[in-house]
C-alpha cells in the first residue's frame, strides 16, 4: 500500500520503535529494581534468622528450627544444625551445603530431605560455626523474583504490543489522510492550471499548519485572479483609448491632404494631428510610469519628506488653476510630520488629487487639502464640493481608464487615480476613498518608528 511508503507512515513507525524501546527499558529497569530489592530483603531476614537462633540454648534452637519450618507453608524455607563432621542433627536439609561458614549469605545449593528427587536447588543461604562446633545453616528459596519477572513479562506483552499496534494505526490513519488532502490539492491545482481561476485550495477554519498555508495560497490565489483579469481588459482599455486619438489624427490628416489650400490650413491639419499623437503619448507614458511605480524600481530614490511643507507647495502650484475657474483652494496643517518617501512621487500623488478635485468641482466651490493627525495616524486628505464618488464606484474608480458615466465628457484617460493607488502601495501607506456628496479622499500614512 502506498501509505505504507509515505514519510508520515515511517515516522509514525520510528516513533513507534522508539516508544516501544522506552518501554522494554523501563519494565527491564523495574525487574531488576524489584529482583535487587527481594535479593536484599531475603538477605536480611536470613542475617536475622542466623542471629536470633545462634543465641539460643543448643536443646532450643533444635525445637525453634523445626518451629521455624513448620510455620513456612509455602515451602521457600531453609534450615539445618549440623555436628562437626557434618551429620544432620536438625531442620529440612539433607546435607551440609558448601559454603563459607562465616555468617555472610551467598549464593548455594541445597537439598532438601523432602524433595532430594529434585536435586539441588540453588538459593541464598548463610553458614556459622557455633561455639559448640556445630554449623547453623539458614536459606530462603528466592523464586519469587522468577515470579515477578513472569508478570512483568505478562505486563510487557499486555501493554506495550496493543500500544506499538496503536502507534501503527494512528501513523497509517495520518498517512492517509494526509495523502487525501494532498491528492485533494492537485486535483485543485490541475483545475486551475487548466484555466478555471476561480478555484481554491480546500481550507478549513483551524489553526494547524496546513490549512494556514491554504489559506495563504488562496489569498495569493485571489490576488492572480484579481491581476489577470485587470491584465485581460487592459488590453482592450488601451486599443480603445488609443484608437480614438490616433483615428482623429489619420482623419485630420486625410483631410488636411484632400481640402488644405493654404500654408496656414495645413498648419492647422498638422496641429490637431500633433495633439491626438500628443494624447496617444500621454496614455503610453502614463501606462509605463504605473509599471514602473507598481514594480517598485522607486524605492531607491526614498529620503525623509517634511509632509506639510510639501502640501503648501501643491496648493501654490494649483492656486492659479483654481482661480482660473473660481474655486476657493485652502490648505491647513494641524502639525508637522516627517515621512520616510519618494518626494517626487508623493507630490505626483497628491496632485493628481488636487488636480482631480479642482476638474470636478462646480465652479464657485471650494477645495481643502488638510494635514490631519486621526487614531495615532498622520493623514493627508483632499476634500472638495463636487459631485464625488458613490458607493458603487468607489473601487472602480481604482481600475485602469475607468471613466464614470457623469465625466465621460471630461478631458482625461482614467489612470489619474490608478496613479495614486500604485504611489501609496509603494510607500506603504492606505488610500481611502469616502463615498457620497462631495469628493473626500485620504492618504494615510501609519506612525513608523524614527519617522
Amino acid at each position: 500500500m502506498r501509505f505504507i511508503r509515505s514519510n508520515t507512515f515511517r515516522w509514525a513507525f520510528a516513533v513507534a520503535g522508539v516508544f516501544a524501546a522506552f518501554i522494554l527499558l523501563l519494565f527491564g529497569f523495574i525487574y531488576l529494581r524489584i529482583d535487587d530489592y527481594l535479593v536484599v530483603r531475603t538477605d536480611r531476614m536470613i542475617e536475622n534468622q542466623m542471629t536470633v537462633l545462634a543465641a539460643l540454648p543448643q536443646e532450643r534452637r533444635m525445637n525453634a528450627i523445626e518451629d521455624h519450618l513448620a510455620e513456612d507453608s509455602r515451602g521457600v524455607q531453609f534450615a539445618g544444625l549440623f555436628d562437626s563432621d557434618g551429620h544432620r542433627l536438625a531442620g529440612n536439609l539433607a546435607r551440609l551445603p558448601e559454603l563459607k561458614l562465616d555468617g555472610t549469605v551467598q549464593n548455594a545449593y541445597v537439598r532438601r530431605t523432602d524433595q532430594e528427587e529434585r536435586g539441588a536447588q540453588l538459593v541464598r543461604a548463610a553458614g556459622q560455626r557455633l561455639p559448640t562446633g556445630n554449623v547453623l545453616v539458614m536459606g530462603r528459596n528466592v523464586d519469587e523474583a522468577r515470579e515477578i519477572s513472569h508478570v512483568v513479562g505478562q505486563a510487557l506483552a499486555l501493554g506495550l504490543l496493543p500500544a506499538f499496534c496503536l502507534c501503527l494505526l494512528a501513523g497509517a490513519w495520518l498517512s492517509v489522510r494526509a495523502q487525501r488532502r494532498v491528492e485533494e490539492v492537485n486535483r485543485r491545482v490541475q483545475r486551475i492550471i487548466a484555466g478555471n481561476l476561480q478555484e481554491r485550495l480546500p481550507h478549513r477554519d483551524v489553526d494547524e499548519p496546513f490549512s494556514r498555508l491554504a489559506g495563504i495560497v488562496n489569498g495569493m490565489l485571489d490576488e492572480m485572479e484579481a491581476m489577470i483579469n485587470a491584465l485581460a481588459g487592459v488590453g482592450n482599455d488601451i486599443a480603445h483609448d488609443l484608437r480614438t486619438p490616433l483615428t482623429r489624427a489619420r482623419l485630420a490628416l486625410e483631410r488636411g491632404r484632400t481640402n488644405a489650400q493654404s500654408v496656414e490650413q495645413l498648419q492647422q491639419v498638422v496641429d490637431k494631428a500633433i495633439a491626438g499623437i500628443d494624447q496617444a503619448l500621454a496614455i503610453i507614458t502614463a501606462l509605463l510610469r504605473l509599471a514602473e511605480i507598481e514594480n517598485g524600481r522607486r524605492s531607491a530614490a526614498f529620503g525623509s519628506v517634511a509632509l506639510d511643507e510639501m502640501l503648501r507647495e501643491v496648493c501654490d502650484v494649483y492656486e492659479p488653476i483654481a482661480e482660473d475657474k473660481d474655486i476657493a483652494l485652502s490648505v491647513a496643517i494641524s502639525h508637522k510630520r516627517t515621512v520616510r518617501a519618494d518626494r517626487d512621487l508623493l507630490f505626483e500623488a497628491v496632485a493628481n488629487l488636487v488636480d482631480n478635485a479642482i476638474k470636478f468641482t462646480p465652479k464657485g466651490g471650494k477645495v481643502d487639502i488638510g494635514l490631519l493627525s486621526l487614531d495615532d495616524q498622520t493623514t493627508v486628505r483632499v476634500a472638495d464640493t463636487g459631485p464625488g464618488i458613490s458607493e458603487e464606484e468607489r473601487d472602480a474608480v481604482l481600475r485602469r481608464f475607468y471613466r464614470s458615466d457623469k465625466i465621460r465628457n471630461t478631458p482625461g484617460v482614467g489612470l489619474g487615480l490608478s496613479l495614486v493607488a500604485a504611489i501609496v502601495k509603494l510607500h506603504g501607506f492606505h488610500l481611502v476613498i469616502h463615498p457620497g456628496q462631495g469628493g473626500r479622499v485620504d492618504i494615510v500614512c501609519p506612525d513608523r518608528p524614527g519617522e
